[in-house]
């Protein structure tokens, strides 16, 4: 099923109008019609949150998270998601474990192979290490480097919590993440803390819970002032200032959202192209943010006048990189006249990361979109690989 007829099956299982769920909504008639006989892409974070909520149910209920059949290694990445899950369960900070754990130089290169493996989006590779990593860092928690073991294991989950999230597991990523604040309370380091809260607070957004995302990144903020001098203080608070624009837009707060990102943008200016942490924080990375939020916020031309002044490259990493193609191409798919830049877009952007692309509903809806309005050999091929038809 598309978005548009996961919508309309949700709505008429409440035996609701089209004009009623959109006036619950705060949608016009029109554009829900638009969007469930497929003639509108529901390619937009906000608007689909702003469905959800109507029809009391999650955005991740609306958009699913179908995997095109030739892709094996997203498939695999979805069903690692199970194993992950099950860790997450047993691996409660404030509870001993009764396993034996290796030595923590060995965790320590596994934690470092996971975290390159997600900075390359291969989410099926990083599946298939978390499982026994969290475990084990669980169990080392028990022994000699606790403290050591604790942060890793802050670490291990807040990484966990990206990965599922990326796959569209958002109830999973919130699991994850508060494992991660669990950890980083238990090792009593304010950073750490402030570091889980953004994990926290971007499984929130990822649930369209904006009020509950922009609460928890706004008070880790206050929390962290104190702490700034220490490592990766700027670029987490600089992180946790932009899913407060993010979910700041999502809750119609322009003028916060735009003052968010300029604050983060000041920070970003004191720390340039940061690597702590592993958060690759700096100008681009809020430049790219900046986009997503533009584009989900119905300002298409403001996101391209923005990306057109961003050189992706300067983050070599490709799970930041893959936002701004993917977002950029939402974008241009929005401009009349710039469909080839879209596919274009698009392309790369699987080229860059083919699991994070493929298990995107976003990017299949705008794809959709275009092949509605476009042809070509290229379109084709993508829409065969993304599983559009």
């Amino acid at each position: 099923m598309t978005v548009g007829e996961r919508i309309r099956a949700r709505r008429l299982l409440r035996g609701w109008s089209m004009r009623y769920a959109a006036s619950r909504a705060g949608v016009s008639h029109a554009t829900w019609s638009r969007i469930e006989r497929g003639r509108q892409a529901a390619d937009n974070r906000f608007m689909l949150a702003d469905i959800a909520a109507a029809l009391e149910c999650s955005s991740a209920e609306l958009v699913g998270v179908a995997v095109p059949a030739a892709d094996r290694e997203t498939a695999a990445a979805q069903v690692a998601v199970h194993g992950i899950r099950q860790a997450l369960v047993e691996v409660d900070p404030r509870e001993r474990s009764d396993r034996a754990a290796p030595p923590v130089e060995e965790l320590t290169r596994t934690l470092e192979l996971v975290d390159k493996l997600r900075g390359d989006c291969d989410y099926a590779g990083a599946g298939r290490l978390l499982p026994e990593l969290l475990r084990s860092l669980h169990a080392a928690a028990a022994g000699p480097q606790r403290s050591r073991a604790l942060r890793m294991l802050c670490e291990a989950a807040f990484i966990a919590s990206a990965v599922v999230r990326n796959l569209g597991h958002p109830a999973e990523a919130w699991l994850s993440a508060e494992r991660s604040r669990e950890a980083a309370e238990a090792a009593d380091d304010p950073v750490l803390v402030a570091f889980a809260a953004y994990a926290r607070a971007c499984a929130a957004s990822a649930c369209g819970s904006y009020r509950r995302s922009h609460t928890l990144a706004a008070t880790a903020i206050d929390d962290l002032r104190p702490h700034l001098a220490e490592y990766g203080a700027l670029e987490t608070a600089g992180l946790l200032q932009l899913i407060c624009a993010e979910a700041g837009r999502g809750l119609k707060r322009l003028d916060d959202s735009r003052d968010r990102i300029a604050e983060a943008a000041e920070l970003a200016a004191r720390t340039g192209e940061s690597g702590a942490m592993g958060l690759f924080f700096g100008p681009t990375n809020v430049n790219f943010w900046s986009i997503g939020i533009e584009v989900d916020g119905g300002e298409p031309a403001r996101a391209i006048a923005i990306a057109e002044n961003t050189n992706p490259a300067t983050i070599a990493a490709g799970c930041r990189q893959v936002f701004y193609y993917a977002d950029t191409a939402r974008a241009l798919a929005q401009v009349r006249g710039r469909d080839r830049e879209a596919i274009r877009f698009l392309l790369t952007a699987e080229r860059i990361a083919p699991q994070h692309l493929h298990a995107s509903p976003l990017a299949q809806e705008t794809t959709r979109s275009l092949l509605d309005r476009s042809g070509g050999t290229q379109l084709r091929g993508l829409c065969e690989r993304l599983g559009v038809i």
